[in-house]
């Protein structure tokens, strides 16, 4: 097994060489990769299912065309992080923007859904890549409060992105059901203004006060196995009002398309809203997540009850405002907690931590909706188990207190 790579060297200050925005923007541009795999062919695949509609088995294997890169995703992301500690963050972001392109783009040529499948697998194996690579530049370049910022821009950016992949989806599936793939090859544009743009990390500077640890530090476990379980749940309460709401509104006899895309774009807008909320916060991320789980719960039990569309929708922005603040801050106090040798495995941990959330967000709403007798009372039951982990972690997070790595002085 390759030795870890060793970073490079500091510039004359010791801290990263980073200048303008360039690199953020880039950064951004590269986590909302994951985001179009996972709606941009959502539009097509009444198509899809029509055209292999004489495969066998083509009802299930159709809608894990778009499902499965998650699912790799989820699987593959520690491995991933694994990897870009030892081999390098940047390299294995430009190499897998690439193999993104080239595995995305292959569907417009296969003829065969098994093959399509495989190519979606393969798909997913270079979004884990980049997901984790992506979150680790995040915080290896930046710190603080800038790094709050950013990773909360992070949120907002896959959160609109998802509304505007699914427009360009739509559209480009009139011309067919393999149009939208080709927006696959945006990797090969990306992959080249990442190598020359995006500058090599190095680890941050510590205080010269500062003791060198003896030997090499272990993971931190334990400090990141609490945190990846509540992220799955996190991911579940994220991702039930994207998954569900065109459901909850049929059950209430709103079938207009038009009707059911401007409550999701509104609902989008409100995780937008509460990311925004989250840069103006400051203080420790842990302590304020009871009172976030609070309000996504009660979200949740205001749409459970919800008789007409606009006590669901109300419900549904209580809930997208709640979802907007925790999923940075999920992801700040995990950013927290690794020194720059153990990101890339930690931010791997954390990140299909989350897309196992979603991949099972579904199921765990269609086990309730089949025990409960509707979807509503299935989203009732789930905000009142938001409320008891709100009310679980409140003693927890006011006598615990977490050893965090090293830091830095904040960077500009």
């Amino acid at each position: 097994m390759p030795a870890p790579a060793a970073p490079p060297a500091r510039d004359h200050a010791g801290l990263p060489a980073v200048r303008g925005r360039l690199p953020a923007v880039l950064l951004m541009t590269g986590s909302c990769l994951p985001v179009l795999g996972a709606v941009l062919l959502a539009p097509v695949l009444p198509r899809m299912q029509d055209h292999f509609e004489g495969v066998t088995g083509s009802a299930a294997l159709v809608p894990l065309v778009l499902t499965v890169p998650a699912l790799s995703l989820a699987l593959l992301a520690p491995f991933a992080g694994v990897v870009v500690d030892r081999l390098g963050r940047k390299r294995l972001l430009v190499a897998a923007a690439v193999l993104y392109a080239l595995f995305g783009t292959l569907p417009l040529w296969l003829d065969s859904l098994h093959g399509i499948l495989l190519s979606r697998v393969l798909v997913g194996v270079a979004e884990a890549v980049i997901m984790t690579a992506c979150t680790t530049l995040i915080g290896d370049y930046y710190s603080g409060r800038v790094r709050d910022r950013y990773l909360a821009l992070q949120t907002m950016c896959a959160s609109a992105s998802a509304t505007v992949f699914f427009v360009l989806g739509g559209a480009l599936g009139t011309a067919g059901w393999r149009a939208p793939f080709w927006l696959y090859a945006v990797g090969l544009l990306l992959a080249p203004v990442m190598a020359r743009a995006l500058p090599n990390p190095t680890p941050t500077r510590l205080p010269a006060t500062t003791e060198p640890v003896a030997g090499p530090r272990p993971f931190p476990v334990r400090r990141m196995a609490g945190l990846c379980l509540l992220t799955v749940f996190g991911a579940v309460v994220f991702y039930t009002v994207p998954v569900e709401m065109s459901y909850l509104l049929d059950d209430l006899d709103v079938g207009s398309t038009g009707a059911i895309g401007a409550v999701t774009a509104l609902a989008s807008a409100a995780t937008v809203l509460g990311s925004v909320v989250f840069t103006r916060l400051t203080g420790d991320p842990r302590r304020r997540l009871p009172v976030l789980l609070l309000l996504c719960g009660a979200g949740f039990l205001v749409m459970g009850v919800a008789d007409d569309l606009p006590l669901l929708i109300a419900g549904a922005v209580l809930n997208c405002v709640g979802t907007g603040l925790l999923l940075p801050s999920l992801l700040t106090l995990a950013m927290s907690r690794l020194d720059y040798a153990d990101r890339g495995r930690g931010i791997g941990l954390w990140t299909a931590a989350f897309f196992l959330g979603e991949f099972v967000c579904p199921l765990v709403l269609l086990g309730g909706k089949d025990v409960l007798g509707s979807l509503a009372s299935a989203v009732g039951l789930l905000g009142m188990a938001t409320l008891v982990v709100s009310a679980v972690l409140l003693p927890l997070v006011r006598r615990t207190r977490v050893p965090l790595p090293r830091q830095a002085p904040e960077q500009p």
